[in-house]
């Protein structure tokens, strides 16, 4: 070997060594200052607290998790029944129905005799009830929404959600009358008559207090009177005219019979209030709004801050 090759070779050799010992020096400082310190878990009233927090600041993610952390770890604490509560209430808030059902499932199961139970299932109804679909789609949202809100009227009658309630009922028949119409519209366009009065007759006999019996029995006057069936056409324009003479629906009708020379003296002139009783009278049509936004809906009692012993532990 050449001398200047040993001398660069003896000078790598000691910049290694000098590396050792620089990172044998840094490790041994590394070593000292010892393992990171676990941050200690807040208390159950704290999570609680901070969940309430984050509610009324609408953080519903943040609300949940502290509701969540909560229960997985203080499972005997008195504020775990308001914790489930509370979580479904943030699930219903941001929007994650499914979520919400399942948590107020949950509570429902563990606290059978709390006092928020009515509440529980009142919230738990109305994740169905914001479900509800177009009538363009399918409706089995809208009969599960409607078991959902009977459930609560018939086990709380006397509570203040059984009202509410009932008027959401109300609700859900009129979307599934309109669901009806719907369909009827479409067998009466294909010209398939039958299916189109088969349609119109569910709604004028199981739909009674929705605001599409008008209509319904309008279309029935104009299948009947496509298929020469004169006498089921007037009968279903009395019954019309009868219930709802101030009705654009019955205005067409009127005119198609009177066009077709089947008008007599049990005919109403439309927009002429009526006395008598038609020989097969209809309910009156009820106004519908559409399904609340969530945000409307009420908070539970759970958010005045529970004492200790209040909610029982669940059960196990």
């Amino acid at each position: 070997m050449s001398v200047i090759k040993a001398l660069h070779f003896r000078g790598h050799i000691s910049r290694i060594l000098s590396a050792t010992v620089l990172l044998s020096l840094s490790g041994c400082s590394l070593f000292k200052e010892g393992t990171p310190q676990i941050p200690k878990l807040a208390s159950a009233e704290t999570l609680y607290n901070n969940g309430i927090d984050a509610l009324r600041t609408r953080r519903y993610t943040l609300a949940a998790a502290e509701f969540e952390v909560l229960q997985q770890n203080y499972p005997y604490s008195g504020y775990v029944a308001n914790a489930q509560l509370m979580e479904g209430y943030a699930y219903y808030l941001k929007g994650q129905y499914p979520e919400a059902v399942q948590q107020l499932n949950r509570f429902i199961s563990l606290h059978p005799t709390s006092s928020d139970e009515a509440y529980a299932y009142y919230l738990r109804a109305l994740c169905f009830y914001e479900q509800i679909a177009d009538v363009q789609r399918d409706q089995q949202g809208t009969v599960e929404a409607m078991e959902a809100l009977g459930e609560v009227i018939t086990r709380f009658p006397q509570s203040k959600y059984a009202q509410d309630a009932e008027l959401k009922v109300d609700l859900c028949r009129d979307h599934l009358a309109g669901k009806e119409m719907l369909i009827g519209r479409f067998y009466q366009r294909e010209r398939n008559y039958e299916a189109a009065i088969n349609r119109y007759q569910h709604v004028v006999q199981d739909f009674q207090t929705t605001n599409h019996v008008p209509e319904a029995l309008e279309r029935m006057v104009e299948v009947y009177l496509d298929l020469g069936l004169t006498d089921q056409a007037r009968k279903s324009g009395i019954v019309l005219g009868y219930n709802y003479p101030g009705s654009k629906w019955y205005r067409f009708a009127y005119d198609d019979l009177k066009r077709y020379k089947l008008l007599s003296g049990n005919f109403p002139a439309p927009g002429k209030a009526v006395t008598a009783q038609a020989s097969q009278p209809v309910a009156p049509d009820k106004k519908t709004s559409a399904p609340t936004d969530a945000g409307h809906a009420p908070a539970p009692h759970a958010m005045t801050q529970p004492q200790a012993q209040s909610a029982p532990a669940p059960q196990h």
